[in-house]
C-alpha cells in the first residue's frame, strides 16, 4: 500500500489528482464545522451525552460528528446513499428502470439523475422532519423564516456533499461519494481513542493501563484482519470456451472464470439491517416519550448499546432478530445485482461452459447452488465482524462509534481507491511505451 502512494506521487498526473482530493477533503471538514444558524448546537451534544440512541451515534459516525454539531452538513451523504439503495431496488420493480440500467454508459446517467432527485427529496423530508419532531428544543425561535432557513442549509449542504463527490469522481481519484464517507469515519477515530483512553487507561496503574491497551489493539487489529480477509475471499468458477474452426484457424479453446466475492453484498445488509432496527428508536426520539412496559424492552432490545448488558441479559436477543436480517439482505441484495439466469444465458451464446456441469438450466442451477453456500458464509463473515465490537462495548461499557460497519467501509473503500491508483499507473506505462 505504502508503496503504491509512493510511486504515485511521483506521477505528476497522479500527484495532481490526490493533492485535488485531499484539497475536497479540507473543505469537507471545514464546512462541518460551520453551525445552522438559528439553531441550539449544544442541543445534540445534550442528547447524545444522555441518551444511547444508536440510530443516531450511527449517523453522527457517517457524518464525521457533523450531525452531533448541527452544522450545514449535517445529513452528510446519507441521503444520497438512501436515494441509491431505493433506485437499485426499484430496478426490479420497474421493467422501465431495469432496461435503463442495461443501457450502458446512458442509462447509467439516467439512473445518477433519479438517484440526485431522490437525494434532494429525502434530504427536504429528513430535514422537515427534524424540524417537526424537536421543534422549539432545537430551533431557538420557532417561526417559518427559521424552520425554512434550516431545512435549505441542510438541504443545500447535502446537495454541496454530493456535488463535491462528483468532483472527486471527474478531477481525484476514487468513488467520490465512497471517499467523502470515509473521511468522515475517519475523523470521528482521534476522538473515539481519547474516549477509550479516559474510560480505561487514565488513572489506571501502569499494569492496569497496559492491559487495557492491548485488549483495545488486539480487538481493532482482529476486526480490521477479518474485514481483510472478507473483503477479499472470492470463489472462482473455471470457465472453458469451444472451440471453433473458422477456415483452416482455430478460434477459442481458452479458459477464464467466474469470480464470486463471498461478501457480495458488502455492507449494504449490515446497513439495512441496521438501518430497520434503529427506525423504532427514531420514531421514540420524535415523540420524545419513550414507551413503558414491554414496549420499552422491545425499543431496548432493538439497540445494539443494551447489548451483552452483565446487569440485563434481555436486550441481548435483540441479536438475534440482527443476525436474521443480516442474513436475509444478505440473500436479498446479492439476487438483485448477481443474475445467475443471465450469466448462463451469456455462457451458452458465447461458447462457454463449466467443466463438468451442462450449459443451461444446469449452469443456472449450479450457480444458484454456489450462491447459497458463499452468501451465508460471507453473511456469517458479516456478523462476526460487526458483533465483536458490540460485544466489548457491552461488556466494558466502551461507548465508541467505529465499528465493524465503519471498518469494512474504511478498508473496502481504501483497498478500491488503490486498485484505482494502481489502474491509473499502468495506463500511463502504457502510453509511454506506446509513445516511443
Amino acid at each position: 500500500m505504502f508503496k503504491t502512494i509512493r510511486d504515485a506521487f511521483r506521477i505528476k498526473e497522479v500527484r495532481k489528482r490526490l493533492y485535488y482530493v485531499l484539497f475536497i477533503l479540507i473543505i469537507i471538514r471545514l464546512a462541518s464545522q460551520v453551525p445552522v444558524p438559528g439553531v441550539d448546537t449544544s442541543f445534540f451534544k445534550n442528547y447524545f451525552g444522555d441518551s444511547a440512541n444508536d440510530a443516531f451515534t450511527f449517523l453522527n459516525a457517517f457524518t464525521g460528528g457533523g450531525f452531533e454539531n448541527f452544522s450545514i452538513l449535517a445529513l452528510s451523504i446519507t441521503p444520497y446513499i438512501t436515494g441509491s439503495i431505493i433506485v437499485q431496488l426499484l430496478t426490479i420493480a420497474f421493467p422501465s428502470l431495469e432496461e435503463m440500467s442495461r443501457d450502458g454508459e446512458e442509462g447509467r446517467k439516467k439512473l445518477n439523475r433519479i438517484t440526485r432527485w431522490l437525494n434532494v427529496g429525502l434530504s427536504l423530508f429528513e430535514s422537515i422532519a427534524m424540524c417537526i419532531g424537536f421543534g422549539n428544543e432545537l430551533i431557538l425561535e420557532m417561526n417559518v423564516l427559521n424552520v425554512i432557513t434550516v431545512v435549505a442549509c441542510l438541504t443545500a449542504g447535502s446537495c454541496f456533499l454530493m456535488w463535491l463527490g462528483d468532483q472527486i469522481n471527474d478531477k481525484g481519484v476514487g468513488n467520490g461519494i465512497s471517499i467523502v464517507l470515509l473521511i468522515n469515519i475517519l475523523s470521528r477515530i482521534p476522538q473515539d481513542m481519547i474516549t477509550l483512553y479516559e474510560n480505561f487507561v487514565k488513572g489506571k496503574t501502569i499494569a492496569r493501563a497496559a492491559v487495557a491497551w492491548v485488549v483495545i489493539i488486539a480487538v481493532i487489529l482482529m476486526v480490521t484482519v477479518l474485514t481483510l480477509i472478507l473483503n477479499g475471499a472470492e470463489r472462482r468458477i473455471p470457465v472453458q470456451y469451444s472451440q471453433k474452426m473458422v477456415g483452416r484457424r482455430r478460434i477459442g479453446g481458452n479458459s477464464s472464470n467466474i469470480p464470486l466475492k463471498v461478501n457480495t453484498g458488502g455492507v449494504i445488509p449490515i446497513i439495512f439491517a441496521t438501518s430497520i432496527m434503529s427506525f423504532p428508536g427514531i420514531i421514540v426520539a420524535f415523540i420524545g416519550k419513550t414507551p413503558g412496559g414491554w414496549g420499552g424492552k422491545i425499543i431496548n432490545m432493538l439497540s445494539p448499546s443494551n447489548w451483552f448488558d452483565t446487569s440485563d441479559w434481555f436486550p441481548t436477543l435483540g441479536l438475534i432478530i440482527y443476525v436474521v436480517l443480516v442474513v436475509f439482505f444478505a440473500y436479498f441484495y446479492t439476487s438483485i445485482t448477481f443474475n445467475p439466469i443471465e450469466v448462463a444465458d451469456n455462457l451458452k451464446k458465447s461458447g462457454g461452459f463449466i467443466p463438468g456441469i451442462r450449459p443451461g438450466k444446469a449452469t443456472e442451477d449450479y450457480l444458484n447452488t454456489v450462491l447459497k453456500y458463499i452468501i451465508f458464509i460471507g453473511a456469517v463473515g458479516l456478523i462476526i465482524v460487526c458483533v465483536i465490537p458490540y460485544i466489548f462495548n457491552g461488556l466494558f461499557n466502551a461507548e465508541v462509534s467505529f465499528g465493524g460497519t465503519s471498518l469494512i467501509i474504511i478498508v473496502s473503500v481504501i483497498l478500491e481507491t488503490l486498485q484505482q491508483i494502481d489502474s491509473m499507473m499502468l495506463v500511463r506505462n502504457y502510453k509511454g511505451f506506446l509513445s516511443e
